[in-house]
Formats: structure tokens, sequence, C-alpha cells
């Protein structure tokens, strides 16, 4: 048989048109052939389309379709039809096969249709139909099948052209007799044989589906084929007077008889087979009588079935031999067996011929033997056996043997061998975390279930399930209470268990994890105490509270117990004080006991404060103390809250939010004056007590503060003069007066150096003795008393002090002090020293003329004093101060300065086209400043009006261009220094003609200059911290020509429509400005800017940081300090 992957052999690239007995189809051939024409115009999803072609009976033929998926999420659906409605994916099988592949790298769906040994019923129109969503596309060809010989074999045409049926060896074959119309099928009594080809012959076209029908003939497409032919008109033969009929039928093992005869009997004749000539033997006899020539093939075999033609001179006549095969039978039936599990079980039949070919089943399914397959067929002869290795109860079933000719059955049971239980399973009762070990034995090597409480038991790495022979074992490790129930194990294939029960017991065992290290149970008295406490053991223990060697009864009462599977409870309704105590449990069972104690605190608030004293009373505030408690409520006192009010009023107030945790309080902000009185509260863990009694009444009245900044303002050889100012703090009792007061050094006796009060700040100590030492103090007076006195921090020596004098010289006057001629002249100059220093002025190291120049002196500064300054009056004062031996220095240069003079001379050097050379010499009187500069004007000689040529030039030479030809010029020039231009001007003595004669002016020529430059940064950007919430702004300035284009990017990302950014540029000068910039805004930021010349980036770093202030706990910012924050740049 030709191999299915022979797809080029049949494949046609072009469909061609079918042959006129295709006329039978379903569908006209032009109706099919616009069809397709239409198809491939429309085609929608094909790629490429199956195309028509044409196969010889036997041989195999592949139709191929292609689908591109490339727009496709899904494979699409595909269908094969024959006709018009018949679905070729019902009718797949060993004839027909459907295959689809996708190739993924160029996303092409491929759908083949093969078809296996082809018959002639095969033909017709075929149709591919692909589906897609709303997407249809659809293509029809054709398919022609030749046979391989052209002559219609003598045959019983109703057993040739009949359908197979189920069970045989042809099952699975291409069945359209659903292209039929269907119809009820009678059954008729049985009529005398009927040449049902003579029916045909002379039957009308019309009938022929009837006459079909009525014989049992299904396959009316090849019937019709052969009609055709047979009717074909054959040509009268020179050579034979009468041929070979167009079909011979001979059982396997009969003797066939081929007869011709001639029309001239010299002629020579040859007979062939399959184009092989047959040569005389045993097998073949020739034999010649007259005209006739006659062939006799003996002993027919299926080989024997092929084409047969003889030869005479150039003449051949064909026909073609039809070998039967008989039927086999069954010659000795099935026996009906019995085994056991795990017994080799074999059934035998005998047939009627050797190696025949018969098929086994299994409760009607066919038995298909393999490598894989528990059932083995052996053939000895005509003696067929079915052997089953290792029965099990599964193969208990009804086996039957079928041949061509005849079938046969019988039953095979399979049972089991009785089991016996050799050690059955015993109940166990282990302690929790030991190990369970199940075990049994039996008398077969067979496996089994383990079940607990009826369901499977799963294998884990504490549960192992052994099987060792006979021996079946459940181990269980680590032993849980999950793990008690009842187990069984029952042995597959048999109706036996075993049956076992464990028990897991557990000593008792009380569970304080929830408690204290030291098992306290704290409640608050008035409240409920539901004490739960965890228990566990197996069987559940009994639980029994108790208290000071009594019993706690469960029930009702205010303290109560109560049981419960898992834990036990004491209930107190209301807690108590008295309630305090320890209390315990007594767990017991069968597995032992347990005891717990715990210890139950019953809280309360404290009892109030006693009344608080008042200790000291100031202005606005007094010191307060008070004793704890006698109770604290069985919690430690936290602290107290502290209450005020009025002597007049009602209304306490509460004087601090945090507890005070020392029993010492100092209100303040009173009003002097106004009696007050004060509580306390004390609190614990479980609340505020209840207000102690109030204080005694108090009025706060207080002194004044210490007076301040007591100084020592000047001291001779008896007398010590101190100075202060008033204290801060007067209050409302006013200020008196003071008190100066001293003491001699080694000496406590302090003496009054007032006997008065006196009101003023300032007061001089007399009567001292020289060279003595004194201490000083001084106190403010006022109605409640003396206040703190104030002390000089150390003593006094009683003698003239002698201070170095010092010469304070003001920064401007450190360098030249510059005036204007007519403007004053007004210097402060400070000094020090002590006694009263000796001042000398001097200018240039002679002594100043008072008459000029006013010199004013006093105890701490001289003054310099010129009503208008004259440019005699610069040069450099000295100033000396004296104290005693010590003399200090100082210097002052004073520079008065006026307009200069103009230049000394002015000449023209030179005159040639439009352009004037002159040079000049510098002023003789530079007016005592630098010549900063000249001023060059020009004037026509008709009108003498004067313009400004060049300002502020600082050579002595300068040339004079674009001058008018023909005019006559003269020149002049001004000096200038820092006071202006001077007041006269020096012109030149000649003048400068500019001739025009034989002048031809020439426009300069100058080339283009190229301003095209590439973009670069003449300002790069800077690394920058920035404030959180506050705008940061990056700058840079580039050039560049043509302007460049700007682009900015953070993080190598190009920001583009971002509303937290802006982005400006202007002369050059680009700016991102980073609105409120919070910390996920930090990190790398890049200009780029880019012309047709090239591209040129830079990048800085963004640190945005925040600042928090006032943090009360860590990680917790208050309020955030960027109000008062700058931005700062930085490089990192």
């Amino acid at each position: 048989m030709p191999e299915p992957t022979k797809k080029e052999e049949n494949e046609v690239p072009a469909p061609a048109p079918p042959p006129e007995e295709w006329s039978l189809g379903e569908s006209p051939v032009g109706e099919e052939q616009d069809k397709q024409n239409a198809n491939s115009q429309l085609s929608i999803l094909f790629v490429e389309k199956p195309q028509g072609g044409t196969v010889k009976v036997g041989e195999n033929i592949t139709f191929i379709a292609k689908v591109k998926a490339e727009d496709l999420l899904r494979k699409p659906t595909v269908k094969w039809f024959k006709g018009k409605w018949m679905d070729l994916a019902s009718k797949a099988g060993k004839h027909l096969q459907l295959k689809e592949t996708f190739e993924r790298h160029s996303r092409v769906y491929t759908f083949e249709m093969q078809i296996i040994k082809a018959k002639e019923n095969y033909a017709g129109n075929y149709r591919c139909e692909v589906t897609y969503k709303d997407k249809f596309d659809s293509c029809s060809f054709d398919l022609e099948v030749h046979e391989s010989t052209g002559t219609t074999p003598n045959i019983d045409i109703r057993s040739a052209f009949k359908r197979s049926g189920e069970g045989q060896d042809d099952a699975g074959e291409l069945d359209f007799s659903g292209l039929l119309k269907r119809r009820e099928v009678k059954q008729q009594e049985e009529e005398p044989e009927v040449d049902v080809w003579e029916l045909l012959k002379n039957a009308k076209p019309s009938e022929y589906e009837k006459i079909a029908f009525q014989y049992g003939i299904t396959d009316l497409r090849g019937m019709l084929k052969r009609l055709k032919r047979m009717r074909r008109v054959e040509k009268k033969s020179a050579a034979f007077a009468k041929i070979l009929d167009p079909a011979y039928q001979v059982d396997k093992g009969g003797r066939v008889r081929f007869m011709v005869e001639l029309a001239d009997p010299k002629l020579e004749v040859k007979w062939y087979k399959n184009g092989q000539e047959i040569r005389p033997s045993t097998k073949y006899i020739f034999e010649h009588k007259g005209c006739q020539r006659i062939l006799f093939i003996n002993n027919c075999q299926m080989t024997d079935d092929s084409e047969y033609y003889v030869t005479a001179g150039d003449e051949k006549c064909s026909t073609e031999l039809f070998v039967r095969e008989p039927p086999i039978m069954v010659t000795k039936q099935l026996e009906d067996t019995t085994a056991y599990c795990g017994e080799r079980v074999e059934l035998e039949c005998e047939v009627s011929e050797d190696d025949a070919n018969v098929k086994w089943f299994k409760n009607g399914e066919e038995i298909i033997p393999g490598p894989k397959s528990r059932y083995r067929i052996r053939v000895e002869g005509k003696k067929h056996f079915l052997i089953i290795e290792g029965a099990t109860k599964a193969d208990s079933a009804e086996y039957s043997v079928m041949t061509t000719g005849g079938q046969s059955s019988a039953k095979l049971t399979v049972d089991l061998k009785p089991l016996k239980i050799l050690t059955p399973l015993t109940d166990q009762t282990v302690n929790l975390g030991k190990e369970i070990c199940l075990k049994c034995e039996i008398s077969e090597n067979i496996t089994g279930k383990w079940t607990k409480n009826g369901l499977p038991v799963q294998e884990s790495d504490r549960l192992k399930v052994v099987h060792k022979g006979r021996i079946h074992k459940l181990v269980i490790a680590n032993a849980l209470i999950e793990d008690e129930g009842d187990y069984v194990f029952a042995p597959d294939a048999y109706n036996v268990t075993l049956p076992a029960k464990v028990r897991v017991i557990d000593p008792p065992k009380i569970i304080l994890d929830g408690l204290d290290a030291d098992n306290t149970v704290t409640v608050i008295a008035g409240n409920k105490l539901r004490l739960e406490i965890p228990i566990s053991g197996e069987p559940p223990p009994k639980a029994i509270w108790s208290r000071a060697d009594k019993a706690i009864m469960e029930g009702s009462g205010r303290i109560r117990a109560e049981s419960y599977p898992d834990s036990s409870t004491l209930v107190i309704d209301v807690a108590e004080r008295d309630d305090s105590g320890v209390y315990h449990i007594n767990l017991k069972n069968e597995a032992g006991e347990a005891h717990a104690s715990i210890k139950i605190k019953v809280v309360d608030l404290p009892d109030p404060p006693v009344a608080p004293t008042v200790t000291e009373v100031g202005d606005d505030w007094c010191i307060m103390k008070w004793e704890p408690p006698a109770y604290d409520g069985g919690s430690p006192i936290l602290g107290y809250f502290i209450e005020r009010k009025k002597k007049q009023s009602s209304r306490w107030m509460r004087l601090n939010f945090d507890l005070c945790k020392e029993t010492t309080f100092e209100p303040k902000k009173m009003i002097e004056g106004v009696a007050y009185e004060v509580r306390i509260f004390a609190v614990n863990a479980i609340g505020i007590s209840k207000p102690s009694m109030p204080s005694r009444p108090f009025v706060p009245l207080a002194v004044t503060s210490p007076p301040t900044l007591l100084a020592v303002d000047s001291v001779t050889d008896t007398t010590v003069t101190m100075k202060w100012r008033p204290p801060d703090q007067i209050g409302a009792a006013g200020l008196d007066g003071y008190v100066l007061e001293y003491c001699f050094e080694g000496s406590d006796n302090w003496l009054p150096a007032n006997k008065d009060l006196i009101d003023k700040t300032k007061f001089t100590i007399t009567d001292l003795p020289t060279d003595s030492k004194i201490f000083v103090r001084v106190k403010a007076i006022n109605a409640a008393g003396a206040s703190e006195p104030k002390y000089y921090s150390q003593p006094i020596l009683v003698k003239e002090i002698i201070e170095p004098p010092k010469i304070r010289i003001p920064r401007h006057l450190k360098q030249t002090y510059i005036r204007r001629v007519g403007e004053a002249v007004n210097l402060v100059i400070p000094f020090q020293g002590k006694p009263r220093p000796e001042l000398t002025w001097k200018k240039d190291g002679v002594e100043i003329d008072k008459n000029q120049i006013n010199i004013r002196n006093s105890e701490t500064d001289t003054i310099i004093f010129i009503r208008k300054a004259e440019r005699s009056h610069s040069g450099k004062y000295d100033l000396q101060v004296k104290v005693d031996k010590f003399v200090e220095t100082a210097s002052i240069d004073i520079q008065i300065v006026d307009r200069p003079g103009p230049p000394q001379s002015v000449k023209i050097e030179d005159v040639w086209g439009e352009n004037v050379a002159l040079t000049w010499t510098p002023p003789k009187d530079d007016g005592n400043a630098a010549i900063t500069g000249y001023t060059i004007q020009k004037a026509d000689k008709k009108s003498m009006e004067w313009f400004t040529v060049i300002e502020h030039y600082h050579r002595t030479n300068a040339t004079i261009t674009e001058l008018v030809i023909g005019n006559e010029y003269y020149f002049r020039v001004f000096s200038e220094n820092m006071c202006g231009l001077s007041e006269d001007a020096t012109m030149t003595k000649e003048s400068a003609v500019i001739a025009k004669d034989g002048k031809i002016y020439k426009n300069p020529v100058y080339e283009d200059f190229d301003f095209s430059e590439a973009p670069m940064f003449t300002q790069p950007l800077v690394n920058t911290y920035a404030i959180a919430g506050y705008n940061a702004t990056l700058n840079c300035s580039v050039r560049g020509n043509p302007k460049p284009k700007i682009t900015w990017m953070k993080n190598k990302v190009v920001i583009v429509d971002d509303p937290r950014y802006r982005m400006f540029s202007n002369q050059g000068v680009c700016t991102l400005e980073i609105r409120k910039p919070s910390p996920y805004d930090g990190g790398t930021y890049c200009c780029k800017a880019v012309n047709d010349l090239g591209t040129v980036e830079i990048e800085c770093k963004l640190e945005v940081k925040v600042i928090y202030q006032g943090v009360d706990t860590p990680g917790q910012p208050v309020f955030l300090e960027g109000q008062q924050q700058s931005l700062h740049n930085k490089d990192f």
C-alpha cells in the first residue's frame, strides 16, 4: 500500500475538468467550478486552498488548506464536507485522517485531509469551510478515482457493491451511504436468483436508484460507472469470433475455465496474467478444440485473483478473475473455565483452517494484544489459545472467538483464594506523644487499605504504612489526640475487615501562657472578672477551684466556677477589695493530676490625700507640699493633679495636665494681693481619687527681683562710684528705693553706704582708705521687704586706675580720606585712656595751625574740622595720645582734589584720506588726582561748532576717522579725573584739510563671517540641595548658532507636559523650576542642547531634604520647619 506521507504523487496543482461520468455526483460540474472560482476571488482567510485531484483505486491522496493566523487571537474552526451537507469529521478512521499543525515562525495553520486506499465510491465533490468569529471562507474541490482495469467482472453485483458490516476486516471504511435518501427497509420474502445486471441494462436511468436499493446495492456511484462501461458498444474483432466474459468468479481451491473462439485457427494465442505470460504447468492447462482456445486454472488461491488477457495477432481481450475465500468454521468450541486470582488461564478453540485469522472478544469488545497488554494469543496450526497471566477478578467475563464462518463463546470465572487471619489487630491505649503500632498478619501476600473512622488513611512524615509479605503495619509516630479513633484494615479483593480501637490519653495540663510571670490577674473593683484557664488532657479532666482551703462550687453565687471541655473558668460578678488573694485550681483524670495557683489582685481608686500646706509665697507663685494618701487602691500612685481657686470663688481650675510625680508643687501666674486656696487629687492606674480638703487661704505678695547690671562707674583714691539698672520685676508692691552696702575684703560685716533710701541708680561711696579692697552689693526695697542682693562679681581696689591710651580709628579713615575743594571736613576720632590723656596733632610732622584747622578735644574723642577744604590741606595728619608714660599714635591721610588743567599741547601729526592723527601731552596740573581719560572734540572751520568725537580716552594719541571730504577741521582735547573734565581745553594751532582731488572712494569688501557655532554651555549646572515644599530652580547658560533646542531630563527620562515642572529659556539662560519638590523629586537632572552642528549635555544632582522641628516622639514630626528656610546651592 502506498505510504500516507507521499503527497506529491497524487497532488494536482490546479483542478482539471471532471469526466462525463461524474455528472451523477452531488452537484453539477459547472456550478461547482463557478463556486470554486468565486471562492478564489473572495478569499478572506485562506492562504492556500485545497485543489482537486485524481487518484487510482487503492492509493492515497492528501488535500491541504492553510490559514494565516497573524490577526487571529485563537485557532480557527475548519470543517470538511462531502457533497452539500455530509460532515467528514464523523467518518475519520483507517481510510480517512484529519490533521492540523501550526508553524510558529510563520504563524500559519495547516489543515490536512488524507484519504487512504481510495475506492471508486470516494469520488465526488468536497468542500472545506473555515470560520473565525464573524469571518467565513469556503472552498470546493473534486476528487476523481480511476480503476486499475477497464473491464467489468461478471460477479454478483449485490456482493460487489454492498457495504461491509461491523466486525469485518474492512470495517472503518468511508461510508457515504448517508448521502442517499433514507427509506424504511422492508423485509421481503426470498425470491429466485435474479440477474441484476440484466435488470439495469434494460431499465431506465430514473429506475437505477430504485433497483439498487431493492437489491441492497449501496455503492450507487460505482455501480453506475461499471454499468456505463458494460454498455459501451464493443467493436467487432477480426481475430476473435468469441471473446472472454467480462469477469469470472471461483471459490478458493476450485477450478476455473477461460475460453475464446478464434476467427482464424491458424493464429497463435498467448495468455497473460497481470502482464506476464503464462506458461503451461500442472496449475495452468491449455486445450485446443478447433477454433476454441481454453485455459484451465487448477486449485485457485487468493493470489490468482487478478486480471487476465489473451492475445491473437495484434488484438487482445481481457477479463477479471475473482477468487472467493471459503468461510472458516469453528470446529471445537470454547469451554467455561473457573480459576483463582493470580493463576494462569488458557482459553482454547479449534478452527477449520490452519493459521486462520480469528478475533477474540471480551464482553463484546475486541481484545488487541500488545507489549503492554495482559492478554497473549498463541496459534498452533488450527488451534488458537487466549492466555491470561496472573488472572484477577476483573478478568471474570464472557470471552468469545469469531471467524468468517462462525463463532464460539464461554464464561471465565476468577475467584479469590480463601483468606485466613493469622494475627488480628488489637485495641491500644497510648500516651500522647508515644508511638502507635497496629499490626496484623494474613495468609496471603496481598495489598490492603487502612481506614480511620471510615476515611482512608493518608501517609505522611508521621504516619507510615508498612507491607512486608503477609504482615501489614500502621505506624504513627508522636501520637496526637486526633489520632484516636477506629482503625480498620481491609485486604484488597476480600470482603474481610480487621478492626482495632485506638485511645490516646494525656495527663492533665494547666496552660497559664496568657498570664504574667507571677500568675497575677488584676481586676478593677466593681467590675466582673471572668478568668478562663485553658486546660488539656485526655480524657477531659475534672477541675476544682479553691481559696484558703475552701472549695469554690459551680452554679450560682457571686464567686463561682464553670467547666468546659477545653477550659475552666473562675467568675467573680462584682469584684471587691476583699476578693484579693491566691486561688488554686486542681485537675485530675485517669492519666494524672495538675495543680496551679493564681493570684487575683482587686484594684480601686486611691483615697484622697490630706489637705496640702503652703510653705512659701511669692508675687505670683507659692510652694505647696502634701502627704500621699493612706490607701493607694492596690495600684501604685502615678501622680497628682493640683487645682486652685480664689477664696471668694467656687470655680476650681486645674493647674497641671501632666501628672505631678512629686509631693511638692509650685503654682504660678496668680494675682498678687488676692487670696487663694489649693487642693490635691491622687491618680493611679484605675483613675482619679476624690479631692483633698482645701488648704488654708494665702495671699501672693513678693519683693522685687534683684537690681541688674551692677558696675563700677569710677574709682579714686578715696571713693568708688557704682551704677546699676532697676529690677526686671517690680511687682504690685512697687519700688521704694535702693540700699547700697559694702564690706572690706576678709570681713563679713556689710556696711550701708546710704543711710536713707535713694531713688537714683548711681551712688558714690566716700571716705574709703586708699589701697583697700571692698565688695559691693545693692538691694531693691518695697512694701514686701528687701529683694535679693545684686553682688559685684570681684573686689574693687580703692585707687586711681591708669588706663593705657588707645586710638579707635574709624574704618573709613584707614584709607585715604578724599574730599573736593570747597567741601567741609569733619573727622571724629574716638580714643580711650585714664586719667584724661594729652592730645597732640601734627601735619606732615609740623604743628597744625589752629587758625586754619579747628581742633576740639573731649574725654573720649577728638574732632578735626575744616569749614572749606583747600588743596593745601592735603597731607598726612598724625595724632598722639599720652597718659602718664603710655603713648599711642595714629595717622590719617587727607587728599583734597580738584579738576585737572588742560593738556599742555595738541598737535596734528598726519592727515590722509578721511583720517587725522592727533597727539598731545598730559596736563601740568592733574588736580591732585590721577588723570582718568581725555575727551576729544572737532569743529568745522566754517561753523566752529564743536562736536565730541571720543570720550574717556586713556591714551595721548588718537586717530579721527570718517571726516567729510573737502572740509577743514580744528581739534581740542579736555583732561578728565575723578572730579570731571578740565575747565579749559587745548586746541590745535593748525587746521586739518580733508582733500578731495583725485580721490576715488571704493566701498570696502568684507568677507561674510560665519556665525554658526555648535552648542556649548558657558555656565554649567551645579549640584543643588532643596527644601521640601519650596520651589527649586536649576540654571545654566548655553550658546550656539542656530539657536539650539533645549531638552530637560530627569534620570535619563525626558520631562514632557509635567505640571510639576516649568522650563524657561531667555537670552541663552535655561531655567528648570521644580514646584514644591518632595523627596522623590531628587535625582540626576540633565539639560541637553541640540542644533544642526552638534549635541551637548550637562547634568547635576538634586537632593530634596525634609526638615522637622519639635518632634515629640521619634519618627513623628509635629510641624515642618520650612517657612524660615531658604534654598542654597552647594557642590557635592
